[in-house]
């Protein structure tokens, strides 16, 4: 199972809880998982009884929801001041300044790098690209409901720029126009640039040299 939310934060117990609703588990479901009796997860996470959780079940549970142990209250090895924007266990990922808009359109002047945001290094592995080539921005607009809403954090693969499209949600320019579009490629060899609202309008047969492609949309997170 992969995890479906974009981060989390430091508390080991809110962590879990969150991950257990955006999934749809339930307390005494993962309690039978451990082996343990189905009052036992919601204890930890409302009574903090236990203060943490044992080594072994927090394992299973990271593995469950494939994501590093850390987050679940395993301790933070000692490690000298590193640069590098990646150790063994998590991936940040840049976050561009910059809204691809999913509404009537808006320019892209400034693309400087704002912040990151770290992700499990496995789950970015199963997305099957280079994390040098992932980007977070943030979609502006509603033409893309309800896939995409205003505000949701979009993961973008540049990689996919490099090779032959395919159907899909990408990031790309018209007119110096950021849009983040589904696209469809048509077997006249001419694109489908198409609104998930049907409020919105659709564009077809147009020449993909009028489209310069960003990348590929791989992921989206949602504010609660």
């Amino acid at each position: 199972m992969v995890q479906k939310i974009p981060a989390l934060g430091d508390d080991p117990r809110a962590n879990l809880e969150r991950l257990i609703r955006e999934n749809g588990d339930d307390f005494s479901s993962l309690s039978r998982m451990l082996g343990k009796n189905p009052a036992y997860i919601q204890q930890y996470i409302k009574r903090g009884t236990p203060k943490k959780l044992d080594e072994e079940d927090r394992r299973k549970l990271a593995e469950f929801y494939a994501i590093d142990e850390q987050l679940l209250g395993a301790n933070i090895p000692a490690a000298p001041h590193m640069s590098s924007q990646r150790n063994q266990n998590m991936i940040r990922i840049r976050q561009l300044q910059l809204g691809a808009s999913a509404g009537p359109g808006s320019l892209a002047d400034d693309e400087a790098v704002q912040d990151s945001m770290a992700f499990g290094a496995r789950w970015l592995k199963q997305i099957g690209t280079d994390p040098d080539k992932l980007s977070l921005i943030v979609v502006d607009g509603d033409s893309m409901d309800p896939t995409l809403c205003d505000g949701d954090d979009i993961m973008v693969d540049h990689s996919a720029a490099e090779r032959p499209l395919r159907d899909g949600i990408y990031v790309l320019r018209m007119d110096d126009v950021l849009l983040v579009k589904r696209l469809a490629l048509r077997p006249s060899g001419q694109l489908s640039i198409r609104s998930d609202n049907d409020r919105y309008p659709d564009w077809d047969d147009i020449d993909p040299s009028e489209v310069n492609i960003i990348g590929r949309v791989v992921w989206k997170g949602r504010r609660l």
